[in-house]
């Protein structure tokens, strides 16, 4: 029944309405607590940081009106006066001072506190006016600001913040209100009237959650849909032209990439030359093709290419096989005494799976004998990802515009619980990245990361594999579309859809 509905939405669309569909439900709508894909989307057009990036990956002022370094350990915002709360009540520095503290609440649970560990304090000093003082210069002090904040009149008293109808039912200060949630059915947003940077064009966002894909893409081929993901397959192969008539399509390079790890604690993977034959043996441009039909690039390194930390000395192929095949040799590995190992990946991911038989094959043709090993998601992080029992594993890492690579890269993350997962332990990577924490200019910021990738691409505690594209079809009757590095919808709020 619910389908049946859902495929009536041609006849009752309406052009101030974008339609969307989610694959899950929201699990909590704080974005102090939004984890998920589908909460940090519905968050994102709910409330508003002190800061966000412009289209052009520049940091400008959004519930600040202005801001100043005062020196490297403070920063002084100047607040936009009359903004509103959604339920009508006035925002203000204290709102900020809540959401410092509500971070650091016994009662939560956040990996987002991380990044606020260098703050020292927030200084109120007036109603509109704050200074943020850090511990230490600290890269991120900008950039933290970007999470929404909260409002304190309706949370402050709240003991239970993980249960909270909050979660649900939403305040914000962003540019739509929630109007309606049904859980497993549709969330339903409106235009926030009072948005203080102009009322939205678009008056309504709709989000059927729609777990089946095939579902999702029936309706997009319909055109019930005013924006959809699409897979590459999908592209390639199953849209019929008149989809084109529709839609267009906006194709940009995904903030993120997928690698295979090598468990460095293993004897076999300390060995460099094995790292190396191994990197020489996979055809990353074969793997882009088969697997994204060329809608994806080879991956070289850690960081994104589009920003300073990216290394582009580096940015070449390794394939070479008869290079994989000599070092393989000279640590008595032959067709005859074939390398082995085991690539470890997620089962319900069709893409790694296909991936990891890709790469099989590859290895094959240099005598690399390799066994997949497919696991349920959870099982798969608590029986072979936090335990570290694999010898090589096919995952994959999202990223941000600014960089930090403490988490994966620094040898403090090997620790249980940890994001090193791969075990990479070098003394120079570890000062660098210890050094770059606490440098505010961007230019020397980045020369270190450059270097930084550039060591770990030596290493080779991975190889890079590749990036996938984002592809979105948006309906042909919407406009001003602007790709950008942060995202297709940067600038919803101009955005107008004609009848």
């Amino acid at each position: 029944m619910r389908i049946f509905f859902l495929l009536l939405l041609p006849f009752w669309l309406h052009a101030s309405t974008l339609y969307q569909t989610l694959s899950s439900n929201p699990a909590r709508l704080n974005p102090l607590l939004a984890t998920d894909t589908a909460s940090s989307k519905i968050s994102g057009y709910i409330f508003s940081g002190l800061l966000k990036y412009d289209e052009n990956a520049s940091v400008v002022g959004d519930l600040a009106l202005d801001f100043e370094r005062l020196d490297e350990k403070r920063v002084l915002f100047a607040l936009r006066r009359g903004v509103k709360w959604h339920d009508g009540h006035p925002f203000g520095a204290w709102d900020v001072a809540f959401t410092f503290d509500f971070l650091h609440n016994p009662k939560v649970s956040t990996p987002f506190a991380h990044d606020f560990e260098a703050v020292e304090k927030i200084e109120i000093i007036d109603d509109h006016t704050l200074i943020v003082h850090y511990k230490k210069p600290y890269f991120k002090m900008l950039e933290i600001w970007m999470m929404g904040i909260l409002p304190k009149h309706l949370l402050e008293n709240d003991s239970s913040p993980l249960t909270s109808i909050f979660n649900t039912h939403p305040v914000g200060t962003g540019p739509y209100k929630m109007e309606k949630i049904e859980l497993s059915k549709e969330i339903r947003l409106v235009a926030n009237e009072a948005y203080y940077e102009g009322v939205p064009s678009i008056k309504e966002l709709v989000f059927s959650i729609i777990p089946d894909p095939s579902t999702s893409f029936y309706l997009a081929q319909k055109g019930v849909l005013d924006l959809y993901g699409l897979d590459a397959m999908q592209l390639a192969k199953k849209v019929k032209p008149s989809f084109f008539e529709t839609y267009q399509i906006v194709e940009e390079s995904a903030k993120a990439y997928t690698y295979l790890g090598f468990n460095l604690a293993k004897p076999l993977f300390q060995e460099s030359d094995i790292r190396e034959a191994i990197a020489a043996a996979i055809d990353k441009k074969e793997l882009v093709d088969i697997l994204f039909f060329g809608h994806g690039t080879q991956c070289y390194g850690p960081f994104l290419p589009s920003t300073n930390a990216y290394n582009d000395a580096y940015a070449k192929p390794t394939y070479n096989p008869q290079k994989a095949k000599a070092l393989l040799a000279k640590h008595g590995y032959s067709t005859s005494n074939p390398l082995r190992f085991e690539i470890a990946t997620n089962s319900a991911n069709p893409t790694r799976m296909a991936a990891a038989q890709i790469l099989q094959n590859q290895l094959s043709r240099v005598g690399v004998e390799v066994s997949i090993r497919a696991v349920e998601w959870q099982a798969f992080l608590n029986t072979v990802v936090h335990p570290k029992a694999f010898d090589a594993i096919l995952l994959g890492w999202s990223l941000s515009i600014l960089p930090d690579a403490y988490a994966l890269w620094h040898s403090d993350g090997m620790q249980s619980g940890g994001f090193n997962l791969v075990s990479f332990r070098d003394a120079s990577v570890d000062a660098l990245i210890e050094e770059a924490q606490s440098v505010v200019d961007r230019e020397k910021f980045g020369a270190l990361y450059r270097e930084i990738f550039a060591k770990i691409v030596e290493a080779n505690p991975y190889v890079f594999l590749y990036i996938p594209n984002d592809i979105v079809a948006v309906k042909r009757t919407i406009s001003p579309i602007r790709p950008s590095i942060v995202g297709l919808e940067h600038n919803i709020i101009e955005w107008k859809k004609e009848e």
